[in-house]
């Protein structure tokens, strides 16, 4: 069956939204790809969710975070495979092009912020997936998340941008390309010490998945700029540029994570997480036992590295 998406949502024109409508959009090529990743990251999402019941309640952290990433990013691209979660903007940069030209009269290319939506929610989480691994503290992980979504916003904000005026757009990709250099920083550098005084196994994942992301992310910089700031790639190129990249970010990144995490211990990582079942001094004391710290059962006995001493009492004479 033919893929109506495009048509089905005209208004009043393809790619029309608010009145205003983008001569450069995508045509059904770029919808039938927006489907075609629709389909990877459900089936992903699917994949994992069902691995995740081959593993104890207390040990399914990273499928859970997983299986978070690909659901979002599938909901983001049935978004975009029906042409919708889109404006027009005026393009800063016209060209010559036939396919990236627009009209005499309509120079707006199609800007999906869905995809923004989506990496606002999916890069924290991956993240998360990736500073957990390396028993990152809690502070280090919320602030390196809290300059991810600086990378973000400023990229929205620089693809929205209508002005003729270069720094303003330019201005918001050098915002977010130095922001994403602290990302990497932390990632490549800070956390991969953490990693290595966990133990090979934990040290080999973290390194795998995190070059691996790292890299990726470089080249989303460079989507951008030949796309929503440059306008030098059709929406359909640009739609298979980044569909490829969030393939390879988000369901080939999991796969590698939770293979490398399959004999890892989430308490290994600090990640002490209790059962609805279990008992509370007894998950206290295993913790204490690890850590060689001094745990609270809770009737004034306190244990010590897996000993129990007995509170003391006074008698009245």
């Amino acid at each position: 069956m033919a893929n109506g998406a495009i048509a089905a949502n005209e208004h009043p024109a393809p790619h029309g939204v608010n009145g205003q409508t983008s001569a450069i959009g995508i045509t059904t090529h770029g919808s039938d790809w927006y489907w075609a990743v629709t389909a990877v990251m459900a089936f992903s999402t699917l994949v994992i969710i069902g691995l995740s019941f081959t593993r104890p309640r207390t040990h399914r952290i990273f499928h859970y975070i997983t299986a978070a990433i690909t659901l979002v990013a599938a909901i983001a691209y049935f978004t975009m495979g029906s042409d919708l979660g889109q404006t027009p903007i005026e393009v800063e940069f016209k060209r010559s092009n036939s396919k990236v030209s627009g009209t005499a009269t309509n120079q707006n290319r199609e800007i999906f912020y869905v995809r923004y939506i989506d990496w606002t929610i999916t890069t924290p989480l991956l993240l998360l997936d990736l500073l957990l691994t390396a028993g990152m503290p809690w502070p280090t992980i919320l602030y390196t998340i809290l300059i991810d979504e600086i990378m973000i916003v400023t990229g929205l904000v620089g693809a929205l941008v209508q002005s003729s005026y270069k720094a303003c757009l330019w201005g918001y990709y050098v915002f977010g390309c130095v922001a994403f250099l602290w990302v990497a920083w932390t990632v490549t550098f800070t956390a991969r010490k953490h990693a290595i005084g966990l133990g090979a196994d934990i040290s080999r994942t973290y390194l795998i998945c995190g070059v691996w992301t790292i890299f990726l992310w470089f080249l989303y910089p460079i989507a951008w700029g030949l796309s929503e700031g440059g306008n030098v790639i059709a929406p359909d190129s640009e739609a298979v540029f980044y569909g490829v990249l969030d393939i390879m970010a988000k369901p080939v990144f999991g796969a590698l994570l939770l293979w490398g995490h399959r004999k890892i211990d989430p308490a290994r990582l600090g990640l002490h997480i209790r059962d609805y079942d279990d008992d509370p001094a007894t998950t206290s004391a295993t913790h204490a036992a690890q850590h060689g710290e001094k745990a609270d059962k809770g009737d004034g006995a306190v244990t010590n590295g897996g000993t129990t001493t007995a509170p003391a009492t006074t008698e009245n004479v």
